[in-house]
């Protein structure tokens, strides 16, 4: 058996639905409930409840409580053949690039199809990864109570996994989405501070900006409602991260490999939206340098990028990180690349 790069559980295969573990895991989710309040931690609770009301009541919804439903662990077809993308052109900036507005009808829901279902098929792999990650960090635990914690994470991430897999059919390898093969890479380390800094205290951080903005977002009132549930639980997991990266005292080699590890991190963000990009060109054919120039330009890519380095390099503002984000800063790291260099 191939031990290499498991953590992550990128390619780790499904059961087939009748086997008898689907039931033992279905009665343990429903056994937790989903409702992500457990041990009486009653303030976040109602914290989450007032949010949720916000989102529903920007929404335009009236019912403010119904449940998001635990679903099958195995991907599985929606139940529509081709239900709408649950993203409209809005979220993705589309609505200002003539490529797409000048599609056809057919066209543009192709593309915020490839768009969307991108979006969610990030998330399924971020979820399963996070239950690798959980797990490797039980084992690097350094008292009960931190042991404890990271267990209950654990939990939390294959409750999301579960909710995620419904909306998506069976998604396709890693392949070339870079994000994920760097996030496969990073779990493997085993430097405890690396790990903290930049999984927790940063990507963390940054998942729970993207997953409210997601959830706000979302025309599929299920989905939104299930990315908002989220948010409660990825607060959590932030926290701790920010908490036990306090107690750290950070060694010229894990700092270095935080360095170079961010900043290989965003220059993903500085490239702007590239899975826009691709899923017109997947759609409308290959596309010249100038159109994509142009179409970056229509998506204004600098301040799309811009925003999110923005909240990244705050996330990164840290007492015991300044040598870092000053060097990051020195390499010009929080610039959003112009359209011409996202090419």
């Amino acid at each position: 058996m191939n031990i290499e790069r498991k953590t992550a559980g990128f390619d780790l295969p499904h059961l087939q639905q009748q086997d008898k573990l689907h039931r033992l895991l279905s009665s343990t989710l429903l056994k937790r409930g989903g409702d992500g309040g457990e041990g009486g931690d009653k303030e976040m609770g109602r914290q989450g409840d007032k949010e949720r009301g916000r989102l529903l009541e920007d929404r335009g919804d009236e019912e403010a409580n119904f449940p998001c439903p635990l679903v099958p662990l195995s991907p599985c077809p929606l139940v529509s053949p081709s239900p709408p993308p649950p993203w409209d052109a809005t979220h993705f900036n589309l609505h200002n690039v003539e490529i797409f507005t000048d599609a056809t009808l057919n066209e543009q829901v192709e593309i915020l199809q490839l768009c969307s279902y991108g979006l969610l098929e990030e998330s399924y792999f971020i979820e399963k990864a996070g239950m690798g990650y959980m797990a490797k960090m039980v084992l690097l635990a350094e008292t009960t109570e931190e042991r404890m914690l990271y267990a209950l994470f654990c939990g939390d991430e294959a409750n999301h996994f579960a909710q995620i897999s419904r909306f998506l059919p069976t998604p396709e390898p890693v392949g070339n989405n870079f994000f994920l093969r760097f996030l496969g890479d990073l779990i493997e380390s085993q430097d405890k501070t690396v790990l903290l800094f930049v999984l927790q205290v940063v990507l963390e951080g940054w998942g729970l900006s993207h997953y409210r903005s997601l959830a706000k977002d979302c025309v599929d009132r299920d989905l939104a409602l299930m990315l908002h549930s989220f948010l409660q639980d990825e607060s959590r997991h932030h926290a701790t991260g920010v908490t036990l990266f306090d107690r750290i005292c950070v060694t010229p080699s894990s700092q270095q490999t935080i360095i170079e590890t961010l900043a290989s991190f965003l220059q993903m963000v500085q490239v702007g939206p590239q899975s826009v990009v691709a899923a017109i060109e997947k759609v409308k054919g290959d596309l010249s340098r100038q159109q994509k120039v142009k179409i970056f330009a229509e998506l204004d890519t600098e301040t799309h990028s811009g925003s999110r380095l923005k909240l990244l390099r705050s996330l990164m503002s840290h007492s015991h990180a300044e040598i870092i984000l000053q060097q990051l800063q020195e390499r010009k790291s929080f610039h959003p690349f112009p359209p011409h260099k996202c090419v």
